[in-house]
């Protein structure tokens, strides 16, 4: 087996770490699988002659060239603020990545990486996936893929996505494990101190950083739902609570949040039980009852459903230690 030539495209203003994050993986597998691996070719590559990434950091670069495998790494995106100006001055990049595909390489995205994918059009009809924070916004200016934003990693194709910043790891053990093997892709991870067991992003998904959707009305049913967690949801009551019809309740909703004022209570049932999961000591089935569940059967199904682990999984990896 030859080693497997992979390439990272640096552009201005991407983030170093997402650069030089997997490269540095791959050289570490390389040491664990020993010197009969084949292993791995990486370079940082480039259209331009100088790049400078994030913080100003200049990086060594050599012309776009023929590999396996290009990572297309993050850059820094603020949620709310329209990227078309940073992704336009980016097109020389965007050929590159376009270019990369039509000669049947295979293309990664780290991170909003997937934007630029998403400019290139390789997203079109295919899965992905991108940050939590900015798949809403992606799933939106690319309304032909799509997208998961609860996975880590997502392949289809020949494109792989992946979620923020430290799913590069994950998808760099993959690509250990496809490679060199699953001995060396645990090793590796072992010696890297990585989770190589992680399989969703969605429980670390913080609501509070998400864009607030709707506008008045559906803003005070959330505040009603909100403070009354525990009670038993009844449509009838809450929409004349309001002065409106059940109908007109659930159709102003929708409209005004894209989904309904039961599946937005059991969100915020799950967000509060995340919380005292995090911070506190008290018995699930406690916290449950808190969140408006006696069946904590039940309840556990739902956070499962919500977070892609059960409670008691979910307080091992999350609990705070007081400090």
């Amino acid at each position: 087996m030859s080693a497997l030539r992979v390439g990272v495209l640096a552009f201005p203003g991407c983030f170093a770490s997402e650069v030089f994050g997997v490269p540095d993986l791959l050289t570490m597998a390389a040491h664990v699988a020993g010197p009969d691996d084949a292993g791995f070719e990486v370079s940082v590559v480039s259209p331009r002659r100088r790049v400078a990434a994030s913080g100003g950091v200049a990086l060594a670069v050599v012309p776009p060239r023929e590999v396996d495998v290009l990572v297309v790494p993050g850059f820094e995106l603020v949620p709310g603020l329209d990227p078309d100006g940073r992704l336009a001055s980016l097109a020389a990049e965007v050929e590159v990545i376009r270019a990369r595909a039509a000669a049947g390489g295979a293309v990664v995205s780290i991170c909003v990486g997937a934007f630029l994918l998403a400019e290139a059009g390789l997203l079109e009809g295919r899965r992905a996936t991108t940050a939590w924070l900015f798949a809403d916004e992606l799933a939106r200016r690319c309304p032909g893929a799509d997208v998961r934003p609860d996975q880590l990693v997502v392949t289809d194709r020949g494109v792989t996505t992946t979620a923020a910043f430290s799913a590069m790891y994950d998808f760099a053990l993959g690509l250990i494990r496809r490679h060199s093997g699953a001995g060396v892709a645990r090793a590796t991870a072992r010696m890297a101190l990585l989770d190589d067991a992680r399989s969703s992003q969605a429980p670390y998904v913080d609501a509070r950083l998400l864009p607030q959707p709707g506008n008045e009305f559906s803003r005070r049913v959330m505040r009603e739902l909100d403070q009354n967690l525990a009670a038993r949801y009844d449509l009838a009551a809450l929409s004349g609570a309001f002065n409106v019809s059940s109908r007109t309740l659930l159709r102003r909703f929708a409209e005004e949040t894209g989904q309904s004022p039961l599946a937005y209570l059991q969100a915020s049932r799950v967000r509060r039980a995340r919380h005292l999961l995090e911070t506190t000591d008290r018995t699930v089935a406690g916290i449950a009852a808190t969140v408006g569940y006696t069946d904590s059967g039940t309840f556990a199904a739902l956070f499962a459903r919500h977070t892609g682990q059960r409670p008691r999984d979910y307080r091992a990896t999350f609990r705070r230690r007081a400090t």
